[in-house]
C-alpha cells in the first residue's frame, strides 16, 4: 500500500479533514497504548524509530548504531517484527541471509543480518529475550517506536528533511503513527535526514523537538561510493517499492547517472516475474542500466523467481554530521540502561 500523496501536504486539504474524527480516535488509542510501561530485559534496549507511517531512514540509521556500537566493543543484535513476511513469525527466528528470502523474513532483516546477528519475531519480548539467550550485549530495535512492550533505554526517531510529519494528522487523516506531542514524551532524540536539513518540514519537527529539550541531531543517506562511480554518466532505468523513492531516483541523479524512465512502487512492494520482465525489456528497449535499491534487491529472491543478478544496486548509508555526538547518545543510552 503507498501512503496518499495528501497526507505530505503542509495543511490538511478535504479529504483530510473528512477522515479528521477517525484520525483522533486512531490518535488517542495509540498514545495510550504508548502510555503503557514496558518489560525489561537483561540488555541495553536501543529504539531506531520513526512518527511516521513509511520510510524516514530507520534501517540505514540502525545499521550505522549497530557499526558504532561494534566499535564501542558491544555485540549489538537487531531485533525486527519482520514486516513484508508472508507469514509473522510468532517465536524467534534468527535470520540466515544465506538461507531465508524475504518471503520468510522481511527485507528489511535481510540487510541487517549482513550486518550484524538478527532476529525476527512479532512478540518483541520473547524476540529480545531469545537475542540476550544468543549472546547480545545491546539490542538494536529497527522499527517498533509506538510499540510499548519492551522498555527502551534509547529511542531515536529518524525524520525525513524532505517530508517532516506531513499535515501533521495521525492514520488514516495523516501519516502520523500517535499524536506528535505524545510521542515526543517517549523519545530521547531525532535523527534529522536529508541534505537540505537546515529548512523545511524536517527542520520544523526537529525545532520543536529541541522545544522540548531533545536533542536534534542530523545526517544524510550517502550512496556507496564504488557503486555510485558505476552509473555515472551511465543511462539507467531506475525502480523502487520504499517509503519515497524519489529520493532513490535523486540519489542516481546525484551520482551522475541519467534516469531515462523511473519508476515507483509501494514500500516493501513484492515484484512478480512479469513485472519484473516488463522492467529488464524497458531497460534493454533504450539501452540503460536497471538499477534499483539493495532493499528492493533482496525481495527478488524467493523460491522460482529469475535471479536479479542483472538488475544493479545502489545502496546507502547514514552519514552523520556530527558522528562524535551520535556515538556519544549511544554512550549515554548504555550507560542508562546499566544503571537500570
Amino acid at each position: 500500500m503507498r501512503a496518499p500523496d495528501f497526507w505530505w501536504d503542509e495543511k490538511p486539504d478535504f479529504r483530510a479533514t473528512a477522515l479528521a474524527p477517525l484520525a483522533a480516535l486512531y490518535g488517542a488509542i495509540a498514545a495510550r497504548r504508548m502510555a503503557r510501561r514496558g518489560v525489561a530485559v537483561e540488555a541495553p534496549v536501543i529504539c531506531i524509530g520513526n512518527f511516521v507511517a513509511g520510510g524516514a531512514g530507520k534501517t540505514p540509521t540502525a545499521l550505522e548504531a549497530a557499526r558504532v556500537l561494534r566499535q564501542l566493543g558491544e555485540r549489538p543484535f537487531f531485533l525486527s517484527r519482520g514486516y513484508g513476511a508472508r507469514s509473522a513469525n510468532r517465536t524467534p527466528l534468527r535470520v540466515d541471509f544465506e538461507r531465508h528470502d524475504a518471503s520468510e523474513v522481511g527485507d528489511e532483516p535481510l540487510l541487517l543480518a549482513r550486518q550484524a546477528p538478527t532476529i525476527v519475531c512479532t512478540d518483541r519480548i520473547a524476540g529480545a529475550q531469545a537475542c540476550v539467550r544468543a549472546g547480545a550485549s545491546v539490542i538494536v530495535m529497527d522499527d517498533g517506536l509506538q510499540n510499548p512492550a519492551l522498555l527502551k533505554d534509547l529511542a531515536i526517531a529518524v525524520i525525513d528533511a524532505g517530508a517532516g510529519v506531513g499535515n501533521g494528522l495521525c492514520i488514516p487523516a495523516g501519516p502520523l503513527r500517535a499524536p506528535l506531542e505524545a510521542q515526543f514524551s517517549h523519545i530521547d532524540a531525532v535523527m534529522l535526514i536529508g541534505q537540505n536539513s537546515s529548512f523545511g518540514p524536517g527542520q520544523d519537527v526537529a525545532e520543536s523537538a529541541r522545544d522540548h529539550a531533545i536533542p536534534a541531531l542530523t545526517g544524510v543517506l550517502a550512496p556507496d561510493p564504488e557503486q555510485a562511480a558505476h552509473f555515472l554518466g551511465r543511462r539507467v532505468v531506475a525502480f523502487a517499492g520504499i517509503g519515497r523513492p524519489e529520493k532513490f531516483f535523486d540519489t542516481l541523479r546525484s551520482a551522475g547517472a541519467v534516469l531515462t524512465a523511473s519508476h515507483a512502487f509501494a514500500d516493501h512492494h513484492v515484484y512478480s516475474k512479469a513485472e519484473l520482465e516488463r522492467l529488464r525489456a524497458e531497460a534493454k528497449s533504450t539501452g540503460a542500466l536497471l538499477v534499483t535499491t539493495a532493499k528492493d534487491h533482496v525481495r527478488m529472491t524467493p523460491s522460482g523467481m529469475d535471479s536479479p543478478r542483472d538488475i544493479s544496486v545502489l545502496d546507502v548509508t547514514l552519514v552523520p554530521d556530527e558522528p562524535s555526538d551520535f556515538a556519544d547518545l549511544l554512550v549515554q543510552g548504555l550507560a542508562r540502561a546499566r544503571r537500570r
